[in-house]
């Protein structure tokens, strides 16, 4: 065989992961799983327009439902239709773009992000974080996660001030430029 034809030996998946690097369902946490069905809702209000009810109604007789937060999943969703000029208020002067040339899924992700930072004291920064990046890897674009990333971050000392100068004060393990560590919350 020549050497452009010979076959790759199979890609191991991570410990934890999928083949395509999304994370197994039996690691993901309550409030993981409601993000994910939150996000769902989310893009069919941002492409659809669809009432938050009816869109509700609909996501919580998707399977596996019954695994997520539902309380989360209700603030989530609720919360960011509600607020959503407030939200997007504070994502459009981090954006090199209009917001209409976002990706719904990124846009829906973004939401999440700035809400959680927001209304979800409880839930650690980098967690908030971190978790936006892995909905954007899992069910955006190509590069998505690396846009929320960039806005999400370019919050973060906006929305969390004190908690991200207490990160920046323990050292370069806290450095906002680096990627954060997985986290489950």
């Amino acid at each position: 065989m020549s050497e452009l034809t010979a076959p790759r030996p199979p890609r191991q998946p991570r410990k934890g992961m999928t083949s395509t690097g999304a994370r197994k369902a039996a690691s993901k946490s309550g409030r993981s799983r409601a993000r994910e069905f939150a996000l769902q809702a989310l893009y069919q209000h941002i492409v659809s327009g669809n009432d938050a009810t009816a869109i509700d109604h609909f996501t919580r007789d998707l399977a596996g439902f019954h695994k997520a937060d539902a309380a989360h999943y209700d603030a989530l969703l609720h919360g960011c239709i509600s607020t959503a000029q407030d939200l997007d208020a504070l994502i459009e002067p981090k954006l090199d773009r209009k917001l209409t040339d976002i990706s719904p899924i990124e846009h829906a992700v973004m939401w999440i992000g700035v809400y959680e930072f927001l209304h979800c004291m409880d839930v650690p920064w980098r967690v908030v974080l971190n978790e936006c990046i892995e909905l954007a890897k899992e069910f955006g674009g190509t590069d998505g996660h690396k846009y929320v990333n960039g806005v999400l971050n370019g919050l973060a000392p906006q929305l969390r001030a004190l908690e991200v100068a207490a990160d920046k004060k323990r050292g370069p393990e806290s450095d906002l430029d680096s990627e954060p560590a997985p986290a489950q919350d």
